[in-house]
């Protein structure tokens, strides 16, 4: 029988993990041999510790896991029960490993890489691109979506870096700015600036406004902007995707102010705004003091490398 045991030395649950988990090796190994001394030789310990801790282990669960017969030792039913378990839990380590020493791997890891819905359609596969004539077999988890929330997901460790606009100024994260865009006013192509090419943001004043949601940096931008140009925008639709901003600013539900489009939309026409100055800053964003692994690491040097021809491809 074993010597009975104080209070303060039988793991609480929600320990049971901490506790078992360094000694799962030791226990499948004694269970593949069948030979506490075999099994310690393959670990490297000395089988005086690896007795022991089979001991205080069967202790700690309540159970005999082994049937002794000399030197050599045989699973019980609850043995055989708890090693099918203890191999699957692991084989998950082992399989966890392997999974972040290949995302590390230079040549062949992975970057989890934000950027805004806008850079989605010619700029950011024109980067990766390049990026690739380089690194051809790093391989890349590309997540879109608007800024504040790119920003909460590189928080989370979601995402190695991320493109994004405006450039955050935030004491956990580290920011570059990599680009500066013009944006332009967007209106029906019967609208009444429609034949101008060139516009004052405050000739739009009374206009209802087509924007994007509130959390979107296109957002903030449009109503700092308005603010500088003296008024407040009135909002009469909003959405979550330039293009359908574009689709809706030509069914003459209103004006937008959106960066150039990817393609030249029919039904609208693009005006270059002269005052205030309407441009938005595009930045990489990373999290502060987090190590880089080497793909991360050549793919930020990439990104920097390309400080103010992003936006050229």
């Amino acid at each position: 029988m074993s010597p009975a045991r104080n209070e303060k030395d039988i793991p609480v649950t929600s320990d049971w993990g901490a506790s078992l988990t360094p000694r799962l090796a030791q226990f499948a190994a004694v269970a593949r041999h069948e030979h506490v001394t075999r099994a310690a030789n393959e670990l490297g310990v000395p089988q005086s510790t690896l007795s022991r801790a089979i001991t205080r282990l069967e202790d700690d669960l309540g159970v005999a896991l082994f049937a002794r017969r000399g030197r050599t030792v045989s699973l019980t039913p609850a043995g055989r029960t708890f090693l099918a378990s203890a191999e699957r839990a692991l084989t998950a380590v082992e399989q966890a490993a392997e999974s972040v020493r290949a995302d590390a791997d230079p040549g062949k890891g992975k970057v989890a890489f934000g950027f805004l819905h806008t850079l989605g359609w010619e700029t950011v596969p024109v980067l990766i691109r390049a990026f690739r004539a380089d690194h051809p077999r790093v391989r890349f988890a590309l997540v879109q979506n608007y800024g504040e929330a790119m920003l909460e997901r590189l928080r989370a460790g979601d995402l190695d870096l991320c493109l994004t606009s405006p450039v955050p100024d935030a004491p956990d994260l580290v920011a570059r700015r990599l680009a500066e865009q013009r944006l332009r006013l967007v209106v029906p192509d019967d609208h009444r600036l429609a034949s101008r090419r060139r516009v004052r943001l405050a000739e739009a004043s009374d206009e209802p406004f087509v924007t994007l949601e509130r959390g979107y940096g296109m957002r903030r931008i449009l109503e700092s902007l308005c603010a500088e140009a003296g008024f407040t925008p009135r909002i009469a639709f909003e959405g979550e995707e330039p293009e359908t901003i574009r689709g809706l600013v030509a069914a003459g539900l209103g004006v937008a102010l959106l960066p150039p489009p990817p393609v030249p939309r029919p039904g609208v026409r693009e005006l270059a705004v002269t005052a205030p100055r309407a441009v938005r800053e595009i930045g990489v964003a990373w999290l502060a003091g987090r190590p880089d692994t080497p793909p991360v690491a050549a793919f930020k040097s990439f990104l920097l490398s390309r400080r103010d021809r992003l936006l050229a491809g």
